[in-house]
């Protein structure tokens, strides 16, 4: 198992090295991405069942279910249960666009690299030519690749959300 932990330390190291600041940056996006993706199954999967039943339990203790002042105390459960439900995926749509977009800054600056290096000898040396492409590259890639395993679990969380508003709607009768 440290075997394992340290080749992918290894590997992130190497990344690191090989694509500068700004994959340093996507990383730092896709740890917070997959920290928030785990705390909300965390959520879903422990915490929602337990707030779900006892807002269904204030509900029925409710003598009034039908004046206009008991539908506003039940919009206000239904709508206070959907915020702890949603409270990260704003962060979370963020996060996904925003780690493509670092990697594409991380492009720019090895085409510029490679430019530059260019420029300073006059020529056009493939070894330095190769180390900014493979700069350019290896910001694009890291990018495209916290962005695409980002894609699923927002799209899962949001759906899940509205899934379980509906149902603890449902639940709330008059």
């Amino acid at each position: 198992m440290v075997e394992i932990a340290l080749k992918a330390v290894t590997a992130i190291n190497e990344l690191i090295e090989g694509g500068g600041l700004f994959v340093e940056f996507i990383l730092i996006c896709g740890v917070v991405l997959w920290t928030l993706t785990f705390e909300r199954i965390w959520y879903f999967t422990r915490v929602l069942p337990k707030e779900t039943q006892a807002t269904i339990a204030r509900w029925r203790e409710r003598n009034d279910h039908v004046s206009w002042c008991a539908r506003q105390i039940r919009a206000a459960m239904i709508s206070k249960l959907n915020a702890s439900m949603t409270g990260p995926l704003p962060l979370m749509n963020v996060l996904v666009p925003l780690s493509p977009l670092l990697g594409l800054i991380g492009t720019v600056s090895g085409m510029l690299e490679v430019f530059d290096s260019m420029a300073l000898r006059g020529s056009a040396d493939a070894r330095t030519m190769a180390n900014g492409v493979s700069h350019a590259m290896i910001c694009t890639m890291s990018g495209l690749a916290v962005s695409i395993t980002g894609l699923y679990p927002v799209h899962y969380f949001r759906s899940r959300a509205k899934r379980e508003t509906e149902l603890v709607s449902d639940k709330l009768t008059f």
